[in-house]
């Protein structure tokens, strides 16, 4: 995948994801979309077909799924293995670089879980999750 010459000029520059122009942006939302950061998660735990993973990520399309794959896969995050059988193989697996960052959202998604409940109360009501907030504060504290 050859880089056009605008990205090129931005590579010499530091990363920053605020940066509206930054190339970072895109990788972040590769990441940190739905799918991005389902898919991250079941290839953390190995190797995969597509069929395995589109039955494990619950509510996916076969076109997201694909489509999910090639932007983690042109980022350098999932690495592709046609197998050349018929009918055709294909697997998925985390580069080095993809556990990385399969880790990193592995941690947000677990507080996520942690806090769910948090949450919850939150989008319940104000006054109760105020409440929940203050008890716990104390009791941290």
């Amino acid at each position: 995948m050859q880089m056009a010459p605008h990205e090129i000029a931005q590579m010499t520059q530091v990363p920053d994801v605020l940066a509206a122009q930054c190339p970072s942006r895109q990788v972040l939302q590769h990441m940190t979309s739905r799918w991005g950061t389902l898919v991250l998660l079941v290839l953390a735990s190995g190797t995969h077909r597509f069929s395995a993973l589109r039955r494990r990520i619950g509510g996916v399309s076969e076109r997201m799924l694909a489509q999910t794959l090639q932007a983690l896969e042109g980022d350098g995050l999932v690495k592709r293995v046609a197998h050349d059988v018929v009918p055709p193989h294909v697997d998925y697996s985390l580069t080095p670089l993809g556990q990385d960052a399969a880790a990193r959202v592995a941690a947000l998604t677990g507080w996520i879980e942690a806090a769910l409940p948090q949450i919850l109360a939150h989008r319940a009501g104000g006054d109760q999750a105020a409440d929940l907030d203050a008890d716990q504060a104390l009791s941290v504290t």
